[in-house]
């Protein structure tokens, strides 16, 4: 394997770093080292990719899809999201603790009734760009 730095075509292995060394690609090709660095630096923290996995494991289950969706149109309370979506008040008001608890919905009370929406623009934004990328025709 041979690796480059931008001024020098290839490098002993002797002279290389430890963080040079973990390089392990099999493909002899000249390699921007500086580059590397970077993008080693720059890519998600392993705490922030495993927080983004929880995130999107949540979004894994259609019966949440299909809520937040009724959620992108508008704020609805319980038990018309239950008929919404056809599910029981019980299994709605599960699913909703669940994307409450990642912050995708948010509620507001008004005397007895309780009213969900989607937490902020991020979310809706999201649900909108998947929805757009599914409409796409494939290539």
């Amino acid at each position: 394997m041979a690796i480059s730095d931008s001024s020098t075509a290839k490098t002993p292995k002797a002279k290389l770093s430890q963080a040079d060394r973990d390089l392990n690609c099999t493909v002899q090709h000249p390699v921007d080292l500086s580059n590397v660095r970077n993008l080693h630096r720059d890519i998600l923290s392993v705490e922030k990719s495993q927080r983004m996995a929880e995130f999107f494991s949540l979004l894994g289950d259609a019966n949440r899809l299909r809520i937040l969706s009724a959620l992108a149109i508008q704020e609805l309370c319980v038990c018309d999201l239950a008929a919404i979506v056809k599910m029981s008040e019980s299994a709605v008001s599960h699913q909703l603790r669940a994307l409450r608890a990642l912050r995708l919905v948010s509620y507001r009370k008004q005397g007895r009734n309780v009213f969900y929406y989607l937490k902020d623009s991020h979310v809706l934004n999201l649900y909108h760009e998947v929805a757009e990328h599914l409409d796409e025709p494939e290539e």
